[in-house]
């Protein structure tokens, strides 16, 4: 049994039994390459989502009319990213042994690794919908195999061809899309094509990893590793909502929002937002 966690996202704060979906944070950003700071984004999200409503008006939903459990934030190692993702492992699996969703709320994109080896250890058989500007394909950065820039690759070789579908990615080495090519099914730059990815993949045991950084920095310029040409927050609101709204989601996350780069706090407005939404079309 998970404690009740004191500071909750806006309208999470049933009891742990009666909640279907369960939030918790990896504020982990121990590798990352380029501007640190997405340790902050699951404290900086809950603070900020008392600033949005409960009530959609694109689903015509209320968070109030459901059930949600915040468990808090994970206090990760920083010296050890084994560590690190064995931990989120860890709660992933508590929450996924009771029939619960785990919706993760990052943290440097490599957090993903940790509950995506908890669900696979449940359903054998998973596929992953991957939003984001980058690849995440690289067999090592560095030198290193858990890293950001890898986590993909890292769940590649847990799901095998054919089970990971990426949308929106423009930035990458040469050998991460030759890899994509034989391994993953990718659509660049945009959403084109996830219609019928999700008709392909409909009643199959989903996992869906949202990187902010899909969005264009001038929506979302809150987030280490900034990439120009990405997608609007409608055209991102859309699709998450037909991703979680359709498909058999079990298990989830957010990641990437670097607070600290967007003093304005619009930012972290639009992760609040995105998390709502999400939220709400799981429902």
């Amino acid at each position: 049994m998970l404690n009740k966690n004191i500071q909750t996202f806006i309208a999470c704060d049933a009891e742990y039994d009666e909640a279907k979906i369960v939030l918790f944070g990896a504020g982990f950003d121990g590798t990352t390459s380029f501007r640190p700071g997405t340790r902050f984004a699951p404290s900086a999200i809950r603070n900020e989502s008392f600033g949005i409503e409960t009530y959609s008006p694109y689903q015509d939903k209320d968070m109030t009319d459901y059930s949600y459990f915040d468990s808090g934030d994970l206090e990760l190692p920083f010296g050890s990213t084994d560590r690190a993702v064995d931990d989120i492992s860890e709660r992933a699996e508590v929450i996924l042994a009771d029939d619960k969703l785990p919706f993760m709320i990052g943290g440097e994109h490599l957090v993903t690794l940790g509950t995506v080896r908890a669900v696979k250890e449940k359903y054998s058989d998973l596929y992953i919908v991957h939003f984001d500007a980058h690849a995440d394909l690289r067999d090592d950065y560095l030198g290193q195999k858990l890293s950001h820039a890898c986590v993909l690759r890292r769940c590649h070789e847990l799901v095998g061809d054919g089970h990971i579908f990426q949308f929106g990615i423009r930035s990458g080495d040469r050998e991460e899309f030759r890899f994509a090519d034989k391994h993953t099914e990718m659509h660049k730059f945009s959403f084109d094509g996830l219609e019928e990815v999700v008709e392909k993949l409909k009643g199959k045991n989903v996992y869906f990893t949202l990187d902010l950084d899909v969005l264009d920095p001038s929506i979302f310029p809150g987030t280490g590793t900034p990439e120009a040409g990405g997608v609007t927050f409608d055209e991102l609101r859309k699709a998450v909502t037909l991703v979680c709204s359709k498909l058999n989601i079990v298990g989830c996350d957010v990641n990437e929002l670097s607070p600290v780069y967007d003093q304005s706090g619009v930012s972290t407005a639009v992760a609040c937002k995105i998390i709502r939404e999400m939220l709400l079309a799981l429902s």
